[in-house]
Formats: C-alpha cells, structure tokens, sequence
C-alpha cells in the first residue's frame, strides 16, 4: 500500500472522507484539526446559545437541525476508489475555471489538478468535462461547509443536462426574446434620444422570469419580491407583467406616470415600479417589484424588508405559529437582480448578504441573478473588482454559484429551475450569474468604444441573441421564420397603437389600495392633532406586563432592582415615569389596539445606553424572554426586537422596506448613536425623504437617532439635525401643514415621546417620523413625566410653553430645542433670572407657527429673542428656525451657541466644559 493510499484509508476510516480534496496529507490533517477545533468549540452550548433563544421568540424560530449522513455503500465505494473519487471532486472544484459559459471569454484560469496522462479514464474524463467545463453552464460550490448541501448541488447539477426543455417552451421562450428585442428597437426608434437603459445583450433573462414564475405556483408561492436596477427593467414590465406601454409613452412624452390631482413629483422610467396579479397556467400570484433609484443596489435590502412584511402578514415562517415546521418564504419568496460591476462595487451588498440568515432578517433565502455585462460604465472587470468572479462575494455566506452563458436560454431555464429548487430545499440564498454583454454604453446615448473598442468590436459584429436563437429554432423546424416576423410585426403594430393611445391614456392610482385603503394623502393647509391619550389604569397594567417574567426566569439581580422593581414603583404611584417605561407604554399600547411593533437597530434589546431591556435574558440558560409579548387581552399585536449586525445602509433600508408596506405596523430604527445614520444616507435620501413626493410610497418610519453634547466628542454627539432640516420640505415664507415629506421632533419629556409614537399610527396618513433622542435625558429626574400627561385628552405638543414665568414680566424669550432647556432651566434657576421665558420647539418640522405665535402674543413686554442651542452655528436649528421666525413672526432673531466649526464637538475636556457653561449663560446675557 502506498502512502497516499493509506492516507486516503485513514481519512475514510475517520469519517472525512468527503473532504479529502488536498493531495498534501500534512494540508488535510491540519484541515481536519481545524474541524475538530472548530466542532468542539461549536458543542459548548454558551457559544451556540449566545443572544437567541432556542425556543424562539415572536419572529425568530431556530432553523430545524437536518439529519443527514452518505450511505455506507457510498463511502465504501468512494474509499476504495479513492483517486477517481477525488478525481472527481476536483473537477467538481476547479472545473469552472476551464468552462466557456462566457459569451466573449477573456482567459482562464489553470488548475493542474484535472491534468490527467492516463488514458483508460478517457470516458469518464469526457463525461466530467462536458458536465463542469461545457460552453453553457459551471458551478462553484465546493466552499460550502455542508456536506448536504454539497452532496445535493452535485448530484442535481450533474443531471442537469440530461434535461430537456419541451418546444412549447422553447416557443414560448423565443416569443419573449423577440418581444424583448422589438420593444428595444421600437424605443430607439420613436424616443431616439431617451436614455432607456434597454436589455438588448441580456434578453435571456425573460427567460429567467419565465421559469421563475411556472416554478413559484407549482409550490404554491404566493408573493414574489423583486428588486431589480435600470437595464432591460421596462421590457420585462410590459412584455410579461402588465404594464401597458402607453403609461411608458405617455411619461416619455413629458407627462407625469400618476394621476393629475396627484401631487407627485414623479421620476424617471427606469424607476417605475410594478404591482401586479399574474396569472399563470391557471393560477394566480402577486408580482411585486420594488422602487429603484439609480444607486445601484440599495433597493435590495428594501425588497428584503418588504419580503419580511409580507411574511409577516401572510404568516409565513416563524410568524406562523399554527405550524411550527413552515420555514420562511413558503409564501412569500424574495428575488435580487444585480449588475456584475455594482454588485462587486457596492458595500451595501455584503451588509444585505451578512443579514441573510441573521434572525429577524432572515426572508428564507433569496435568489440573485447577476446581469454579467462584463463592464461597469466603462470599467472593464478586471478594474472593477479584485476577484475572479463578479458573484465571488456570494462565497462570504457559502452560496453556491452557477455561471450561465446567455447566448443560451435554454439552458438558463434548467439553471433557474435548479437555483430555484435548491433555494426551496434549503431555503437559503443561491445565485446565477448571467453571462451576457451589454449592446450599447452604460445608456443607448453613450459611445462605448472610446474606452472598451476591442470588446466593441465583437459585439458590435455579433448576432443578436434573439436572432441566434430564433435561427437555431428555425433550423429544428420548431418555429419558422415566419412564424417569429409575424410575432415581432404584430407586437410593434400593438406598440404602434400604444403609441397613439398614450396621449389619451389617464393614468390610475397605483397608492392607498389594499392593505393601504384607509390610509390617505396628508393636508397640505394645516397641523392636525390627534388624541393619543389612554385611561392610565390600561397604561399601569401595559406598564406592568413590560417588567414581568415566568416564575422560572432568572433574571439579572441588577435589573430585577434597577428596571423591574423601579419601574413598577412608579407607575403604582403614576410619578416620575421616564423614557423607557414611557416607550414601553407607547408600544404596549399598540399592540393592545391590535398593532405590531418592530424595534431594529445595534443592540436595541437592551438598548445603547442600558435603559430599554425590552427583552430580558435568562441567567442560567441565556434565553430571550419579550415581557410585551405575553400582553393578555386587547387585540393581539406583537412586538419582534431586531438587534440588527452591525450596518445601517442596509439595515434601514430593510426597516423602510417593512414600513412601506404594511400602515398598520410601527416599524422603529434606532441608531447606536445618532451620527452614525450617516453610514445610510443613500436610503434616507433616495427613499425615506423623497420616495412619498417620487413614487407616492407613504411610510411611518421611525429614525431614533441619540443626541445631545455630553463630552463624547465628534463622533457621538450630533445626530446631524441640520441634515434632515435641510432636506425637508418646510416653507420659510408659509405655514407649514401636514403635507411637508417628513416629521423632526426633538421631545423633551417622556409623555411628548409616548404621544409622537402613538401618533404614528393613528393618524390616517403616514410621515417618517425623525427623533432626536436623548442621553442624558434618560435618567434626569427633571425630564420625566406624570400619569396626567397620560391621560385621554392628552397629545403631542409641537411647542412645550413656560409655566414658571409670569408673563408681563418677560422682556427676553429664548427659543430652543431638545435637551438644552433643562440647562438653560437650571441656569435661569440659579442665577434667579426671572425676565426670561424659554420656549421649547419640541417639533421642527412642521414647524410649529401658530403654537409660537400664540405663545409669543403673552409676552407684550418681550424685546429681544434669543434662538439658543449647544450645537456649533453652522448645525443644529439655526439656520432653519431664523429665516422661520424672521419671515412669519416679523421680529429679529439673535443666535447663541457654539462657534461655526467643521467638526460637530471638541474632543478636549476642558473645552467641552468651557463652551458648555458658555451657551447657557449667554443667552440671559443679550
């Protein structure tokens, strides 16, 4: 026996057979001791058991434990031909390096160990490099851990070309790609000098769709959730999801998409959205396909939030408590369409990809198509990425790979079908990676070849891959000639007659229809307020409920103390109730009324400053206990705490994905602190600020951002105020009314922080709701509430008045917000001021100008007025409150604060202390 072969024995004999893939035994046995590391380390229950419960809570249930193991006659035989065994695996590995699946392949990789001198293998040679080294079709998956997984993708991808697509298909196939091709020539046609951003390269992905959609009714999908970029998006629209081409028409001719009393500001077609029934084979299914604006990417974590929404309402997965073995996307199935240079370029992905089977986040698994052009603009590959493969990020969370040609439909259809089965048997993600080219520039109006003309030329020389294939169908005697021109003359005489129909076409309401119809459009004319007091006796039993645990829970002693006994102790006595309970009651209250709360953000449970503890954890056993959700009576709303990793691009946009869809869920973001909503500007300002004006996407998305300077330098004082002032729509020279595209409050009480939540969803439109939250303010005994603020009658007041003052006395009025009036308070208070009044704008926008006239008429007396804020001049309210109160209330407004600086706060002690002593006592002083 030679020492090979008897390591190969000992690795069988060990049960690692199935790994064996290194010819180097000194590799392997450090391999193997890295498992066995590695499955010790992953058998100690307190590293499994971390942060989730294994019984599960409202929206997370433990995947189930699969049971799985090669027979013993497999492994008998793969031991004793160990070198043809591992023969195979290494073409199972290494042979897509070698495949031609691209359709202008550009060099391969070597991988000596498919190098073979022995000839009496030739057959099964043959066989291995026409299954993983064709033209068509390879497959990467050899990184995957899962030794299921792995025997599954190989046993199913070898059998792959053993299918056959029947010729009904493949007429019906061919009818869409030559739908596809005349709808990119009509458009070229009639609007010549439109950037239409057209699918002619990659029209094989109609049939991606095609088989899609047969596949998701024959296992009862009802939901699919696409995010999908700009090229080839309107072909697909209105060639096979119902979207008629005079809407398209109609906008490209200077119209607007919506209906004329809507007062949208509208967008570009590229960006048109889709919400449709179809019907195929005689059933239906909803098709649902997500705004996208053109950063690239970032409407995906928003089809993976809307996924989650749908599963919740249609009870899919863990929501389903009826059935403890229904995995997520037994309903509801999410689908990513990328591009090749935007997929390898933007971050967004690895944060959407890293949360895929985080609990809370997790949809079931998605499926990705990549739309390989093989340049991003003008960057060829190889300038684009530092990998071999535009998919390769996909191996960060071990989803297998298959590398498609797109000159070949056919064989997409077989690839699609076996991404879409592996996605139902494991419910996790699974990616094509679509080969194709792109015919034109990054748009129909940019010349490619100043930068790419080697490549161009190529292209520019090939057949169409419509005409490619219709030729082949041709030449098998399957769909003639004729027959193909007849159905490309007749669907141009039909866009012919959308043409001409588009200047009569009125377009529909696309918004406030099903789960929305009780929701409507916000006055532009006036603030309402709404009455989001309760019976404090409910309040104290929500309260209660918020603090209680099963009679086994081990709690932590610390908190039994801090949280459970001193939070009942208030509310017995219905005095000093702070931030957190004020937040419990809010929330419990809704769920009472029958609403689903969601709380997400960086370690929102306990929450970043150690007061929430909506979820308690077990001293003895580390599981999660959610007090809320065990609320008995009322309607039956639950609350699902998302402590998201660590990202906020994706992690919001999942948020603002949930909030979109369903009006009747309070849907929470909290930021670690309040800066750090920097990292997901791209969502706040493409979707959260302006999708409603865009698109006509309502929401009440809640943004916690943390705020206030206490000392901790620049990165953790400012939640960047100014920021969202300055992207809100609030007139300078009007009132504003409920109409403006967001809310910013900056509370300064518990009860103003219950009321604003409540709000949220009581109201009958939906604003995104931005809260400056506090710090410090979570445990000042000062800033804390009553049972009466509670009470019914009580609401959210824009303007907190000063009570402490008699009005004819007051010859200074200084303006501020948030938790610098209790600064300004106690200063006024110590220096024994009493000239002084100190309104609080508790809201911004809108912002509040009859309360601040009402409130400035007392004080006839008043002479100067004074906008005071801890914040540097150039951020914060200033600039947004002086044009304001200069315009509307005809008096000069003086500013105190910090100095203009670039940074939001110094980072050096004493300074914090001097300017923090300086901007309260200033203003007393002008």
């Amino acid at each position: 026996m030679s020492k090979n072969d008897a390591f190969s024995l000992v690795i069988a004999l060990l049960g690692y057979e199935h790994i064996y893939q290194s010819s180097d035994p000194h590799i392997m046995l450090r391999h193997i001791f890295r498992i066995k590391i590695s499955a010790t380390l992953l058998h100690s229950p307190a590293l499994r058991r971390t942060y989730h419960s294994e019984k599960g809570v409202f929206g997370y249930r433990p995947r189930p434990k699969r049971q799985f193991k090669v027979s013993e006659e497999v492994l008998q035989s793969r031991n004793a031909q160990s070198n043809v065994y591992r023969w195979v695996e290494a073409y199972r590995k290494h042979g897509h390096k070698f495949a031609n699946e691209n359709v202008k392949p550009q060099g391969l990789l070597n991988a000596p160990e498919l190098e073979t001198t022995t000839t009496t293998v030739d057959v099964l040679e043959l066989l291995l490099k026409q299954i993983y080294c064709g033209n068509a079709v390879s497959a990467e998956f050899a990184y995957i851990e899962n030794l299921e997984e792995r025997e599954w993708l190989s046993k199913h991808f070898e059998q792959l070309k053993t299918r056959s697509v029947s010729n009904d298909a493949r007429k019906q196939i061919a009818e869409l790609l030559i739908k596809s091709q005349a709808w990119d020539n009509f458009m070229a046609i009639k609007f010549p000098t439109v950037k239409r951003y057209g699918g002619e390269g990659a029209e094989t992905l109609l049939a991606f769709f095609w088989q899609l959609l047969r596949d998701s009714i024959q296992v009862d999908l009802s939901h699919i959730v696409v995010a999908m970029s700009h090229r080839g998006r309107t072909a697909l629209q209105t060639i096979m999801l119902n979207m008629r081409p005079a809407k398209i028409f109609r906008k490209l001719k200077g119209e607007s998409e919506f209906p004329k009393d809507c007062q949208a500001m509208s967008d570009v077609i590229s960006h048109f959205h889709t919400s449709e029934d179809l019907e195929i084979d005689g059933k239906t299914i909803h098709f649902n396909m997500v705004r996208n604006p053109s950063h690239l990417e970032s409407g995906n974590p928003v089809s993976m939030g809307k996924t989650r929404s749908k599963q919740q309402t249609l009870k899919d997965g863990a929501f389903n408590d009826g059935n403890l073995s229904m995995e997520f996307s037994s309903k509801v199935l999410n689908v990513i369409l990328h591009g090749d240079a935007a997929f390898a370029g933007q971050g967004v992905n690895q944060e959407c990809l890293n949360m895929a089977y985080v609990p809370h986040y997790d949809v079931g698994g998605s499926l990705h198509v990549l739309i390989n052009n093989q340049v991003g603009f003008t960057t060829p590959g190889e300038r684009g990425r530092s990998t071999d493969y535009a998919s390769d990020l996909a191996k960060t969370i071990q989803a297998p790979v298959f590398h498609v040609n797109g000159d070949d439909p056919e064989m997409l259809i077989q690839v699609t079908k076996l991404a879409f089965d592996y996605q139902r048997e494991f419910r996790k993600d699974v990616f094509i990676d679509l080969n194709c080219f792109r015919r034109w520039g990054h748009n129909e109006l940019d010349d490619p070849t100043f930068t790419n003309p080697l490549v161009y030329k190529i292209i520019h020389t090939r057949k169409s891959i419509p005409d490619l294939y219709t030729e082949k169908l041709a030449n098998e005697s399957i769909l003639t000639t004729d027959e193909a021109l007849k159905i490309r003359t007749d669907y141009l005489e039909y866009l012919n007659a959308e043409l001409i129909a588009a200047s009569e076409y009125e377009p529909e309401a696309s918004y406030f229809q099903k789960q929305w119809h009780h929701i409507t459009t916000a006055s532009s004319d006036y603030v309402t307020y709404w009455d989001t007091g309760l019976d404090y006796a409910l309040l104290n039993y929500i309260g209660q409920q918020s603090v209680s645990y099963p009679d086994n829970f081990k709690i932590h002693p610390h908190l039994r103390k801090i949280h459970v006994e001193a939070r009942r102790n208030k509310l017995n006595a219905g005095e000093k109730i702070d931030w957190s309970t004020a937040e419990a009651l809010a929330i419990g209250s809704l769920m009472y009324q029958g609403n689903n709360v969601r709380l997400s953000g960086e370690d929102v449970g306990r929450g970043t400053f150690s007061h929430r503890h909506a979820m308690l954890i077990d001293q003895d056993d580390n599981e999660m206990y959610i007090p809320l959700n065990d609320l008995k009576g009322g309607l039956g709303g639950k609350l699902e705490i998302a402590n998201s990793i660590l990202s906020e691009e994706a992690v919001l946009g999942f948020e603002y994905g949930m909030a979109i869809d369903n009006p009747d869920n309070l849907i929470i973001w909290e930021a670690q602190f309040g800066d750090f909503a920097n990292g997901a500007q791209i969502i706040i300002d493409n979707f959260i600020i302006s999708g409603e004006t865009k698109w006509m996407d309502s929401n009440a998305l809640v943004m916690l951002l943390p705020h206030g300077y206490d000392g901790a330098a620049s990165e953790h004082s400012s939640c960047r105020i100014e920021r969202f002032l300055q992207l809100c729509d609030s007139k300078e020279t009007d009132s504003d009314g409920d109409h403006v595209n967001i809310n910013i409050v900056n509370p300064t009480t518990p009860a103003q922080y219950y009321h604003v939540l409540r709000r949220q969803v009581l109201r009958n439109f939906r604003k995104p709701l931005i809260v400056v939250a506090p710090k410090i303010l979570l445990r000042l005994p000062a800033a804390t509430s009553t049972h009466v603020d509670f009470q019914p009658g009580t609401k959210f007041q824009n303007i907190l008045p000063d009570v402490t003052v008699q009005p004819n006395d007051v010859q200074r009025v200084i303006l501020c917000s948030g938790k610098h009036y209790y600064a300004l308070a106690d200063e006024r208070k110590a220096q024994q001021i009493n000239n002084s009044a100190i309104i609080r704008l508790e809201s911004l926008c809108p912002f509040p100008l009859l309360e601040l006239q009402e409130q400035l008429a007392k004080y006839r007396n008043a002479k100067t007025f004074v906008w005071s804020q801890e914040e540097q001049r150039n951020m914060g309210a200033w600039n947004f409150v002086k044009p304001r109160f200069e315009n509307l209330i005809g008096k000069p407004l003086l500013y105190c604060g910090r100095v203009e600086a670039p940074t939001s706060a110094t980072g050096v002690g004493k300074i914090h202390k001097q300017e923090a002593e300086e901007v309260v006592r200033r203003p007393f002083q002008l």
